[in-house]
């Protein structure tokens, strides 16, 4: 035998050791797998610790009769049509997911037929469909969680003809394909909502049938533990989300379907819950709502986001033994519908008084967010937020160092947030993207400087060095020199709590070497009287903010209207209260006092100006 041939068996049999290994590793991965159903989140043995807790826990009740009432609608829909909007079959596909655990929990929970057969109904029809869009792979994903937990939560109902309709649809338009994304798709690589969103999709997929069909959850779980770590880091170390609260909301209740899945279908998460950050999720959204329950608008968050109900705080909750997030989610309850996922992960109340909430959260990672407030539960109290970080974040925009800020249950200083998503060149985000065209992601919308009208450079990175919390006054300042470097030495923006919490002071220091225009600039919904010495009153709601140009001295207010013309959205009635420097070099200081007209009618009229240096 020649040295070539010895060679090319050595080889050949390398790589049979390896695939060997390969297959016995996702094998093992089923070796402790509940061939039962329903085994996927909510198992029977669950659902009846669950109605035990029913007969006196009233929350609960409020969230089964809720869930009870979702269902009886879903059960007088019309069946679901493959219908795309632009590129995106996702609506379908979480109408479908809507459905599925509306019905599906309606069932187990009343043993009424009715529920079980249209949530049947539904399934059938979603895997009779040509595809589900694997071209926009959140639409693969979400549609192989809802027919997988249909298949899961139902399969006793079914018979067997039906079980393997669905089961083959599910193969056929989900998970045969899922087993080839890892290889061939971005977003298994990825760190943000679209890692998420498609491996806990199916992680679910494939555990529903993994007993009969155990290849897809072998290869599927096995990649899936590899790439989820690549997003799950993005809590860290704090548990903030550079995609923005919407966005936390979509990727983290991804991350606990998925996790969930594994812990009640094999009994094991394989690390993953140990990732630094995940832990401290829940306390973005939670300290990211102002008092009038609008987010912190960071990112492609819609522009009327606000703090509604969450139920994966309920899994975080639970997980991770933190009874802070269950308490608010239970106030949000008071307010507003539960969810099927409520009942699915409840945490009833827990006896005892829990620690007092913190005033202020300062959240480290890819984007950086602090927020200061003056009380919890008071509607009208003082709250700001402040962002720093990376300006190419996913769905990031132009907006290093901007604030937000509400009083008096007011939004008075707001992002404007994302715009229509098929708009021509949206994703281009790199130097001179049309991304950067459109009003609402560039510069000019947000509550940020703007030199010679420029915007903040794209590629820019900023973070707090500097950030005091836990006192009368406390402060954060940014950073922002690599935002403005083509005309500024270095630029750092301060703000700050004053007057015991009862004003904001924004305080922006440049260095200017190439000669430019400076303009400071705030986007609210107000109207705005100016007046002359550096005034101006902003009202809303029947209520006043008075805005004071502390520096520079004999500087005047004005006022823009923030309205585009279509395909844009047009932000009609908003406007943008403005400060504005001549052509300037050298070292500049723009100070503004945002001060709100409390109901004792004062309000703070000045602070003593220091050095950001001396903060």
């Amino acid at each position: 035998m020649t040295k070539w041939r010895i060679a090319a068996l050595v080889l050949i049999v390398s790589f049979c050791h390896l695939t060997s290994s390969a297959a016995e590793k996702a094998s093992a991965i089923l070796k402790t797998l509940d061939k039962s159903h329903p085994r996927l989140m909510l198992k029977d043995k669950d659902l009846e610790h669950l109605k035990e807790l029913y007969t006196e826990d009233k929350v609960l009740q409020k969230c089964v009769r809720n869930v009870i009432e979702e269902a009886d609608n879903c059960a007088g829909k019309s069946m679901l049509t493959y219908r795309k909007i632009g590129p995106r079959l996702l609506s379908v596909s979480r109408e479908c997911l809507r459905r599925i655990y509306a019905l599906g929990l309606a069932y187990r929970w009343t043993g009424e037929e009715k529920y079980a057969v249209k949530a049947v109904d539904n399934m059938l029809t979603v895997c009779a469909f040509k595809d589900w869009n694997p071209s926009h792979f959140l639409d693969t994903a979400e549609m192989s969680h809802a027919v997988g937990l249909g298949y899961d939560w139902l399969y006793s109902y079914m018979d067997a003809g039906t079980r393997e309709k669905i089961k083959a649809g599910l193969i056929k338009n989900g998970l045969e394909l899922g087993m080839t994304a890892y290889q061939k798709n971005w977003w298994a690589k990825s760190e943000h909502n679209w890692n998420q969103v498609c491996n806990g999709g199916l992680i679910v997929g494939s555990l529903a049938i993994a007993e009969s069909d155990p290849r897809y959850a072998e290869q599927i779980v096995s990649a899936a533990v590899r790439s989820l770590p690549r997003a799950l880091k993005s809590y860290g170390p704090d548990g903030a989300w550079g995609e923005g609260p919407g966005y936390w909301s979509y990727a983290t209740h991804y991350t606990a379907y998925g996790l969930a899945a594994l812990q009640s279908a094999l009994g094991n998460d394989f690390g993953l819950l140990k990732i630094k950050g995940l832990s401290e999720a829940g306390n973005f959204p939670i300290y990211t709502a102002g008092p009038t329950g609008y987010y912190l608008n960071l990112a492609d968050v819609g522009e009327r986001s606000s703090r509604r109900t969450l139920p994966c705080l309920f899994w975080l909750a639970r997980t991770y033994n933190k009874p802070f997030y269950a308490d608010d989610e239970r106030a949000m309850l008071a307010k507003h519908r539960a969810s099927p996922q409520h009942v699915v992960w409840y945490m009833p109340e827990p006896g005892g008084k829990l620690p007092a909430r913190d005033l202020d959260r300062y959240f480290r990672g890819p984007v950086e967010v602090a927020v200061f407030r003056s009380a919890w539960d008071d509607p009208e109290a003082l709250w700001v937020g402040v962002k720093a970080g990376y300006n190419q974040v996913n769905h990031g925009h132009l907006d290093l160092g901007n604030f937000e800020l509400d009083a008096l249950g007011v939004r008075w200083a707001r992002d404007l947030g994302s715009d229509n998503y098929n708009l021509p060149g949206y994703w281009s985000k790199g130097r001179g993207g049309k991304r950067w065209s459109y009003y609402r992601l560039n510069s000019k919308s947000h509550n940020v400087c703007l030199l010679d009208g420029e915007d903040q450079d794209p590629l820019a990175e900023s973070n707090f060095h500097n950030i005091q919390m836990k006192t009368s006054s406390p402060f954060v300042l940014v950073d922002l020199t690599s935002a403005y470097k083509k005309f500024a030495g270095g630029t750092v923006r301060g703000i700050a709590m004053v007057g015991n919490r009862r004003a904001v002071l924004v305080q922006d220091e440049f260095d200017i070497q190439k000669p430019c225009e400076v303009t400071w600039a705030m986007t609210t919904d107000a109207q705005i009287s100016t007046k002359r010495g550096g005034t101006a009153a902003l009202t809303l709601g029947g209520r006043e903010l008075i805005a004071r140009v502390l520096s520079p001295a004999d500087t005047e207010f004005t006022v823009e209207s923030a309205e585009q013309k279509r395909p844009q959205k047009v932000n009609k009635g908003v406007r943008r209260l403005i400060v504005r420097l001549p052509r300037t070099k050298g070292k500049v200081r723009v100070a503004v006092l945002l001060s709100p007209v409390w109901k004792d009618g004062n309000h703070v009229s000045s602070v003593r100006l220091r050095p950001l240096a001396d903060w």
